[in-house]
């Protein structure tokens, strides 16, 4: 890449296990177990950012990245990291000082008890719920939710237009998303408490990726977790059920930071980002990348330049 160094994507398996073994939660990505600092709130020396393991949150990382860099500010990006239990204390130790996250999932990941789904009032819940360190700058306009997707054909044949519409069916569909919704609220676990319902099997696959929509067209689930932004949900006239209980809070993109790179120069160049960018438009920059088979980088760069973020 010729003006930002990217640092491969998976790091090696034999660091997976010091990730879990860390009593503490905090560890090293790199083995080393670097210490999380308060500092001076400075980009000076750079910053790195993050992304999680699936394509969007990898576009907004190098969004981060283009507007950041035309702000004087250098940076490297570490994409498809890997989920929250990851990211996260890889932000805390060091090892990444940036991250594009989502406002709802980001609060129930932190407290999983928090009911918030106002934007203004997830944001203000965020500040008192996140570790010492890390802060959430101003959250954009774009948002990308979690839905709970199934088939034209699935909706016709059960009578299925909302999450509720599930308990009439418990103990025979069949539910795909990545392992860690089996244990979140906004997923199996809320989905049981909330609206009641059984699932007869819950599969381990991917984020809105190939292997859940795959599986999805197969029939091998029956439900799948997808996101909101996810041109394929359109593409394939599927269905998103409705939350009319509300379990799935709002979902505007937010940058987590580490306060030790949180300066004035990062706080603009991210806030212009967030007031430009919108759901439409990172939508289309996911079906570039998922259906054009365009590097995410590229994207993300084309984009900046385009609504004058960049030069």
């Amino acid at each position: 890449m010729n003006r930002r160094t990217v640092i491969g994507g998976l790091f090696a398996a034999a660091s997976v296990p010091a990730l879990s073994a860390c009593a503490g939660g905090i560890t090293s990505l790199d083995g080393e177990g670097a210490a999380a600092g308060g500092g001076s709130g400075s980009s000076k020396s750079g910053i790195t950012i993050g992304t999680a393991n699936f394509t969007e949150n990898q576009v907004l990382g190098y969004l981060y990245a283009a507007v950041l860099e035309a702000a004087g500010v250098k940076t490297k990006v570490r994409p498809n990291l890997g989920t929250r239990e990851i990211v996260i204390p890889a932000l805390r130790g060091g090892d990444i000082d940036l991250l594009p996250e989502y406002q709802g999932a980001l609060l129930t990941y932190l407290d999983p008890k928090a009911t918030a789904t106002e934007e203004g009032e997830m944001q203000n819940d965020l500040a008192i719920a996140l570790p010492a360190g890390l802060q959430v700058l101003p959250y954009g306009t774009a948002e990308d939710a979690d839905a709970f997707v199934v088939t034209r054909e699935t909706a016709r044949t059960y009578g299925l237009t909302s999450l509720a519409d599930l308990k009439k069916q418990n103990g025979r569909l069949v539910i795909g998303a990545a392992p860690e919704v089996k244990t979140r609220r906004v997923g199996a676990v809320g989905i049981k408490d909330v609206y009641g319902v059984e699932f007869k099997e819950f599969k381990s696959l991917d984020s809105s990726g190939p292997l859940v929509k795959g599986a999805l067209k197969k029939g091998d689930v029956d439900v799948a977790n997808m996101f909101t932004t996810d041109t394929d949900i359109l593409a394939n006239d599927w269905v998103v059920l409705t939350d009319p209980e509300n379990l799935i809070p709002g979902q505007h993109i937010v940058p987590l930071i580490a306060d030790r790179k949180a300066d004035s120069t990062v706080r603009k160049a991210l806030a212009r980002l967030g007031n430009v960018l919108t759901t439409e438009q990172l939508t289309e920059l996911n079906r570039q990348v998922d259906k054009d088979k365009k590097d995410p980088e590229d994207v993300a760069d084309a984009y900046a330049k385009q609504h004058g973020l960049a030069k």
